[in-house]
């Protein structure tokens, strides 16, 4: 099984940089993380059509059959052992899976449509730069749980 973290923009911060080069390194072969960027729009004032077009650049790089996760703040908000949890059960159905961040104007409505769920780190607004790190920390984490390694209760 493959994950992927699709994530509107390119140019994070060094230390952005530095734990997706730690976190994407840690995960074996048979559950690694890759992570996509997306170009950013060009900002014109319009919003929405903004959002569109960043949303069609996600939705293009999904694959047919990903079980898309968008990331957001109306979403469900999981404990770390429930991610666990879900993670062995997305192992089962050997399909990909695909976590979508869209970008300062949030998930195009067609991105939030083609998702399965919706998944929430918090009720606080966080940096999108911020939220790969988190993401990517805790799906390494809950790999972690059912793999039976010691960084969970490290």
């Amino acid at each position: 099984m493959r994950l992927r973290l699709l994530a509107v923009g390119t140019r994070m911060p060094s230390w952005v940089e530095e734990a997706m080069r730690d976190y994407l390194r840690r995960f074996p072969r048979d559950c690694r993380l890759e992570r996509v960027e997306i170009p950013l729009a060009r900002r014109t004032g319009d919003v929405a059509r903004t959002r569109r077009e960043e949303g069609e650049r996600l939705l293009a790089a999904l694959g047919p059959r990903d079980r898309v996760i968008s990331l957001c703040v109306d979403g469900e908000c999981w404990t770390t052992e429930a991610l666990s949890g879900k993670l062995a059960g997305w192992r089962q159905t050997g399909r990909d899976v695909a976590f979508l961040i869209g970008g300062p104007d949030g998930l195009d409505p067609l991105c939030l449509q083609r998702s399965e769920c919706r998944w929430s780190l918090s009720p606080l607004t966080l940096p999108h730069a911020l939220v790969r790190v988190i993401v990517a920390e805790q799906l390494y984490r809950a790999w972690s749980i059912l793999s039976g390694h010691p960084y969970h209760r490290a």
